[in-house]
């Protein structure tokens, strides 16, 4: 019997219900999910005005590829567009987060005619070989993943921006809240000193925001706190609130030929209508306003708790950094409280939730929280 390729350790939990915020197991156990199965939950499970949405393209249409007119994707740039503040930016759709950082990064290329691309120390961009290589993680870069090319510069310093981006650089690639590298929040002077560095020297600015984007950390992208745009802006996670997809926003200056790039899945009819219901109900639940709320509030609270050395983050993108290792306060929190968390690093708690969730949901985390740390 084929058996699969062992790469994932798993919880003993099989999940085969989930709504809102709350999840089933096949023995009937309720969960808490705080963590959106890596920032993927945007609106919420089984949101009814996006089930009906997808069920309705289903009846009608799953897929054709890109070949044909699929309205979807116009529907979905406009929106996007609108709602994010960038109309005038243009959309390329693909599946994942990697596939968006690797197409932002080959059109960098493309654009400027140049190879060396400067990432930051604990980034993760993706698996992917052109993502991998701008990952700071040398356990999971394959010798067949070219890094020549990339060098890493430690993450808020200026400092060394000058002599580490040059007229050889084609693209400077950051996350605006580097997830797995923490929740560490790229500060505004940092940005903005990005910024003008790329100016300089026509560098393309890539905002990494697969994670931090969507609306999570109480704006659309939480580079927009900095006041800077970027030439490009790669999304993915919350994309789709579960159906997979990813997306790049493109600055104006960068021109499209056809066969410039190119996917199977990305932008199919499934993709579109998972992302225009998405794009619809957090405008229409004012969810990147509850982002802020209740992610303020949850900061707020969790930094009067005495063991927990620092709160990083914004909105709903919350790092909760703690004294003692992080790995037994995340189980007893889900097998004792039955709370889904997430953790980067040895000692970071991460909270990804919906950006739906309440203040009774974020009461009762931080009720679970003081009884573990109180154990």
């Amino acid at each position: 019997m084929m058996k699969l390729f062992d790469v994932y350790p798993l919880y003993p939990i099989e999940l085969v219900k989930a709504q809102g915020v709350t999840l089933w197991d096949k023995k009937g156990q309720t969960y808490t999910d705080l963590y959106g199965g890596h920032a993927v939950i945007s609106i919420g499970h089984s949101h009814p005005y996006y089930v009906a949405k997808l069920t309705e393209q289903l009846q009608h249409i799953g897929f054709y590829s890109n070949s044909v007119i699929i309205p979807g994707q116009e529907e979905l740039a406009e929106k996007l567009g609108k709602l994010s503040g960038y109309p005038d930016y243009q959309l390329f759709l693909t599946n994942s987060g990697a596939e968006s950082n690797e197409n932002a990064l080959k059109l960098a290329s493309f654009h400027t005619g140049r190879k060396k691309v400067v990432a930051f120390k604990n980034a993760f961009h993706g698996r992917t070989a052109g993502a991998v290589a701008v990952t700071d993680n040398p356990s999971i870069v394959a010798p067949i993943n070219d890094t020549s090319h990339v060098s890493f510069l430690p993450l808020n310093q200026i400092e060394g921006l000058e002599a580490g981006i040059s007229e050889e650089t084609a693209a400077v690639i950051v996350e605006g809240i580097q997830g797995v590298g923490g929740i560490q929040v790229a500060e505004t002077a940092f940005l903005k000193a990005l910024r003008k560095r790329c100016d300089e020297t026509g560098a393309q600015l890539i905002l990494d925001s697969v994670q931090c984007g969507y609306g999570r950390s109480g704006k659309f992208f939480s580079h927009q706190y900095a006041g800077i745009q970027p030439d490009m802006m790669t999304t993915a996670k919350g994309m789709g609130n579960g159906f997979p997809m990813g997306g790049v926003l493109i600055a104006p200056h960068i021109k499209a030929s056809y066969g410039l790039l190119g996917t199977t899945f990305g932008g199919n009819h499934m993709a579109c209508a998972a992302g225009n219901a998405v794009l619809d109900v957090i405008q229409d639940e004012n969810l990147i306003e509850n982002a802020a709320k209740i992610g303020q509030y949850l900061m707020d609270q969790l930094s009067q708790f005495s063991a927990v050395k620092e709160v990083r983050g914004k909105g709903l993108m919350i790092g909760i950094e703690l004294e003692q290792a992080v790995g037994p306060i995340r189980d007893a929190l889900l097998f004792e409280h039955h709370i889904f968390c997430g953790y980067a690093g040895k000692h970071t708690l991460r909270l990804l939730p919906s950006l739906a969730i309440d203040q009774k949901v974020a009461d009762q985390f931080l009720e679970s929280l003081t009884q573990v740390l109180k154990a």
